[in-house]
């Protein structure tokens, strides 16, 4: 008898489509051909996302491409998304946070109580990041992301494509398995737009408030909540109880 286990590893295989022998294009057009208006890439404008960005919009892909605008964005991140839709000339669906559940804990904590705590950082995340992507992801079957495997110790296992069972959605992760440099080489070739901060130390770029530059050697997250451990710095988008 199988273990129970194993049993929910079958059940979640059996929802994960066989993407073995093909390409980042034909796995996302394999994708929307099997789940016609239920895919969707979230992009921050990193320099993974731009890359992703790019695959979709060059290949006239029906993905629809949303955003979180958290409210505390960095003014460069807004120019990468401007620039991001000149020049595909597309839409981009933003998700905002509640004003009023950012209202009750600016009131009841002020605006920097993610540096009080752990559990006040991920609070914030929550209201500002997760709960937008709730949203974003209502209705939808496939999630497209631009994560890479290197990116963090938490993404070490990262799997092309991975049942989130927290989200209940199936997450394509297409750059899994690239290097940061050549992430950079394909904006290069490819004359993308990217985020200025890049060339300025910043590899990570979220929230100005909770994102830093790093210094020659640092883990590729070091710039991401820098006050916390490296274990805690998800802001809990991507972990969900993914397998």
């Amino acid at each position: 008898m199988l273990s129970l286990g194993k049993k929910i590893g079958n059940v979640i295989m059996s929802k994960l489509p066989n993407i073995e022998g093909k390409t980042i294009i034909e796995t996302l057009r394999f994708l929307c051909e099997q789940n016609q208006g239920k895919v969707v890439f979230t992009t921050s404008f990193g320099i993974e996302d731009q890359v992703v960005t790019d695959i979709i919009c060059t290949n006239n892909l029906p993905v629809e491409i949303v955003t979180l605008d958290t409210g505390r964005l960095f003014e460069e991140t807004y120019k990468v998304f401007n620039r991001t839709i000149e020049k595909y000339n597309i839409h981009i669906k933003t998700y905002h946070p509640s004003g009023d559940e950012v209202g009750e804990l600016l009131e009841k904590k002020g605006p920097f109580s993610f540096y009080q705590s752990v559990e006040n950082r991920k609070e914030c995340c929550y209201i500002r990041k997760v709960k937008p992507l709730q949203k974003a992801l209502n209705g939808k079957k496939v999630w497209i992301t631009g994560l890479r495997a290197e990116q963090s110790e938490n993404r070490q296992t990262l799997d092309p494509i991975q049942w989130d069972k927290g989200f209940e959605i199936i997450k394509y992760n297409p750059l899994h398995d690239w290097t940061l440099e050549s992430v950079k080489q394909y904006i290069k070739e490819h004359h993308i737009p990217y985020n200025v901060l890049h060339d300025k130390g910043f590899v990570s770029i979220g929230c100005a408030p909770c994102t830093r530059a790093i210094q020659p050697g640092e883990n590729f997250r070091a710039g991401r909540w820098w006050w916390e451990d490296n274990s805690k710095k998800e802001c809990g988008l991507h972990t969900q109880g993914e397998q």
